[in-house]
């Protein structure tokens, strides 16, 4: 009897088991659509840089250096960010806003002993 209480117990919770959702880790961060919302101004979906090329997506869009987006010009494509010059100034686009980096503690150095 208590075999097959077990066995029912198991072919019950087996399906909750196999739908328990799994993060990609291969995925960026999700970006909220409030954020993206609020910006309401173009943005990056990926760069990729090469030795001979840097390329970034901006709203579906292949931009280079020296590409129009809107009413500016590409001047600058990095590993976190596109620099766009248009009549109010340089933008910069970031490949991930929400992220803020901070500078390390410096290391202090002493003599080894």
């Amino acid at each position: 009897m208590k075999r097959l209480v077990t066995m029912l117990a198991a072919s019950l919770l087996a399906p909750v088991a196999h739908a328990a959702p799994f993060a990609d880790p291969t995925q960026p961060p999700v970006v909220s659509d409030s954020i993206g919302a609020a910006s309401g101004g173009p943005r990056i979906e990926s760069i990729l840089i090469a030795p001979d090329r840097r390329v970034a997506v901006i709203s579906g869009q292949q931009v280079t250096i020296g590409s129009r987006i809107g009413s500016g010009t590409v001047v600058r494509i990095t590993e976190t960010g596109v620099v766009v010059r248009g009549a109010e100034g340089e933008q910069t686009l970031k490949l991930f806003p929400e992220l803020v980096r901070s500078s390390a503690a410096p290391v202090k150095r002493g003599k080894a002993k």
